[in-house]
């Protein structure tokens, strides 16, 4: 069984956007698990680890990750190096670096992830957007990080990966007005009783609004809880289910 993600053809270094095919996880987190907290037995992780870094040609030794907390902190990574994997680099929900080799992802299973590459300085950065996060600005937060250590905005690539997507997003009437007053009325859509939020789309107006050209934003858009066959979805699962993990090399 082959590993498989989805890629960009906008982002120049090795990246991907993993789906559950190709790992050794069993029921339902099969098959390739790659998140610790879901109730998963932790050597199939491992080894479904290893089976994502031989398919990115990278040493797992230099994935850097972060523990999750929906929030908009953003943290960098130093680089590491050997087989054995890291430890979390600590709580937050983007991490970027400018360490040669390394690569940097964040999990998902629902949640908008978002890649971004500054080809000019070598940085890149990967970030995971809840609707928390994205009520929070976090991937303006990622760019904003980027911007400091000399990075131009307008330079930016960014590619948005699969997630839940508007056809599938129902949520409070509560939440779509707090969507609606921040990112305009085209991130909701109401049908009867039913309100639906576009999160992918409230994500790419955040990255425009944080300075990338419109050009430089690709967004993929395969829905998480349409395709249980292809990948996670901790809404249409109620949570008993495995997590994406969506990566991106500093290799130029």
């Amino acid at each position: 069984m082959t590993t498989a993600f989805l890629t960009s053809a906008l982002l120049p270094v090795p990246h991907g956007f993993t789906t559950r095919e190709g790992g050794v996880s069993e029921g339902p987190y099969a098959s390739l698990n790659l998140g610790f907290s879901v109730g998963d037995v932790r050597e199939k992780v491992l080894e479904n680890l290893r089976l994502l870094a031989a398919a990115a040609k990278t040493p797992l030794g230099a994935l850097c990750r972060v523990s999750q907390v929906h929030g908009d902190r953003v943290l960098e990574a130093r680089g590491g190096e050997g087989e054995d994997l890291r430890p979390v680099e600590g709580e937050a929900d983007a991490l970027w670096t400018e360490a040669p080799g390394t690569w940097v992802a964040v999990g998902t299973a629902d949640c908008v992830p978002v890649l971004l590459v500054d080809p000019d300085g070598r940085r890149v950065a990967a970030v995971h957007s809840g609707w928390r996060g994205t009520d929070a600005g976090i991937s303006a937060r990622a760019v904003e990080a980027l911007v400091a250590k000399g990075g131009r905005p307008e330079r930016l690539l960014a590619a948005v990966g699969p997630a839940i997507q508007r056809c599938c997003y129902e949520v409070s009437g509560e939440l779509a007005q707090r969507f609606t007053a921040r990112f305009g009325p085209e991130v909701v859509e109401s049908a009867g009783d039913s309100v639906r939020l576009d999160l992918t789309r409230a994500v790419r107006a955040t990255l425009l609004r944080a300075g990338l050209k419109p050009a430089h934003v690709d967004v993929l858009p395969a829905c998480t809880a349409c395709a249980p066959e292809r990948f996670f979805s901790h809404r249409r699962d109620a949570g008993r289910t495995g997590r994406h993990l969506n990566y991106v090399v500093n290799r130029f």
